[in-house]
């Protein structure tokens, strides 16, 4: 479940979906409550920058491991800022939008 402006990470895709841009990623699975509660906090924060330099999605931990075990990822929701692939912060639990939109614009 996704926004129309968030974008859906691929282990196959993910590379390009980061490549050369500042991007947040929500790492979450299905099963995991407190990612249901993030869900819609990316989404409407993927809404909110979507004509900026941001790119906001989720990674489904589940169906894409091997990104997942890249950036060792051993709890979820994790979210990560990438600023051309490479992690520059991080963030374990859920997060209120205003904590995420500030950590971006300080990138």
């Amino acid at each position: 479940m996704a926004g129309d402006s968030t974008v859906i990470y691929t282990d196959s895709e993910f590379g390009e979906q980061t490549s050369g841009k500042i991007a947040l990623v929500d790492f979450w699975a299905t099963w995991c409550g407190p990612c249901r509660q993030q869900g819609p906090i990316i989404d409407e924060l993927a809404e909110e920058l979507k004509d900026t330099n941001f790119v906001v999605g989720k990674l489904d931990v589940d169906s894409n491991t091997a990104v997942a075990t890249k950036f060792n990822v051993m709890n979820i929701p994790t979210l990560l800022i990438l600023k051309d692939g490479e992690e520059v912060k991080r963030f374990v639990g859920t997060q209120q939008a205003s904590v995420l939109k500030d950590a971006l614009e300080e990138i």
